[in-house]
């Protein structure tokens, strides 16, 4: 069985491409690409079509993690496409939400926040670098290893 997975930030640029190709980067090494597909949107629609920010493709790169996704707005369909969306934000996890209730009917997808996989830390939210310095998206990548780290152990255990 695949499991279908979405990461969602505000506009898809910067934690939530990073996020999926962590979790592509870390399927790899685990040898679990074939068990999984992945992907991610934002809840706005300013960057569809874009490359993700210079500065996360820079900083992920640092560390052998390409960021080749390209933007793209979550849509009604993905909630029936996807096993799990995983929010960013608590922010993002309103709109996806309150997007959801448009179905008017159940649907597949498990909406939770990331950071619900993050071990051993009171952090709920992982912070937007987009307006911070260079040391934000080393924290914002450091954050999104970790929980997925705990989401792929999670996964497996299931």
């Amino acid at each position: 069985m695949v499991v279908k997975v979405l990461f969602v930030c505000l506009g898809n640029i910067c934690r939530s491409p990073a996020a999926e190709a962590i979790f592509l980067h870390k399927l790899e090494e685990k040898g679990l690409l074939d068990k999984f597909e992945v992907d991610s949107a934002g809840t706005g629609d300013w960057h569809v079509g874009r490359k993700a920010d210079s500065r996360m493709r820079k900083a992920a790169s640092l560390r052998g993690i390409d960021i080749a996704s390209i933007a793209r707005q979550i849509s009604l369909d993905d909630f029936n496409s996807f096993d799990l969306i995983l929010a960013m934000d608590n922010s993002n996890l309103s709109d996806i939400t309150s997007l959801s209730k448009q179905l008017n009917s159940s649907f597949k997808a498990k909406i939770q926040p990331l950071l619900l996989y993050l071990r051993n830390s009171n952090i709920l939210e992982v912070p937007d670098p987009y307006y911070g310095g260079e040391k934000g998206f080393d924290s914002v990548l450091d954050l999104l290893e970790q929980a997925i780290e705990g989401l792929i152990n999670d996964i497996n255990n299931d």
